[in-house]
């Protein structure tokens, strides 16, 4: 835990880690074979995250005056009480709240993809890749394995409230990203990379979208989002791990 308190730190993130002295930090092991990668987890301290801590004084007002939350989907196992209190303030205060699909098991396990559904109303921002979009579309019986098609369904889900139209993107590797928006489907390129250059596509996803929050927070275009996006996956799939240069060499 002191390890990733420290990382942030020196990366000028603000962490507000809820501590639990009695359970370890949990451990992620990483398989990578022919490049392509698979995780093995022991989740431990963070599968015992309680809502309690995000209605603390302190973190509920980091959240309400955040302007844009994003949830990966694998919060989903541990605490829905807590996504469905940041995606309502982000609802009451007129921000952005962004999912992840993150894993086809969060889609295919009913309970999960129950709260998943729950969300949608008030998610602005969808993101998943190719499988999960899949894996989605086979649990609810839409089927189809046409990405384009099932990311169109998802962005028209209706919205909570006066909120804009849901923006579902759709990461698909070295193919274009596609992005629906009110049932109109867009592609935006990725970075082409000779095979030689790819190490390992560990944290492509999450890369990916922190490039597209990035700029999105930048107040730029869906376009520039993507940019921002594909920039970031493409840096990180060329290092070993979850690991970058010092400076990215981008700018807005």
């Amino acid at each position: 835990g002191k390890k990733l308190q420290d990382a942030c730190a020196a990366d000028g993130v603000q962490a507000m880690y809820m501590v639990d002295s009695s359970t370890p930090t949990g451990k992620c092991a990483v398989t990578i074979l022919d490049k392509e990668r698979s995780l093995t987890t022991e989740l431990s301290a963070a599968n015992n995250y309680k809502a309690s801590h995000l209605q603390e004084a302190a973190q509920m007002k980091v959240l309400e005056s955040a302007k844009v939350v994003y949830s990966a989907g694998f919060f989903i196992t541990v605490s829905p009480e807590s996504m469905d209190i940041a995606s309502e303030k982000m609802l009451e205060k007129k921000g952005t709240y962004c999912l992840n699909l993150s894993a086809p098991f969060i889609v295919q396990v009913p309970p999960f993809r129950a709260q998943l559904e729950k969300l949608l109303p008030a998610t602005d921002y969808l993101f998943g890749n190719e499988t999960e979009a899949q894996a989605y579309a086979e649990a609810v019986g839409w089927e189809t394995t046409d990405v384009e098609f099932i990311a169109t369904r998802l962005s028209l889900v209706p919205m909570k409230g006066d909120k804009a139209p849901r923006k579902v993107v759709i990461t698909q590797g070295c193919d274009p990203t596609i992005v629906a928006i009110r049932g109109n489907v867009t592609k935006y390129p990725v970075i082409a990379l000779p095979k030689e250059k790819l190490v390992d596509t560990n944290g492509a996803g999450d890369a990916f979208v922190g490039g597209f929050l990035a700029a999105l927070v930048k107040g730029k275009d869906m376009e520039g989002c993507c940019k921002a996006g594909a920039y970031s996956a493409s840096v990180i799939i060329q290092h070993s791990g979850c690991t970058y240069p010092p400076k990215p060499e981008y700018t807005f």
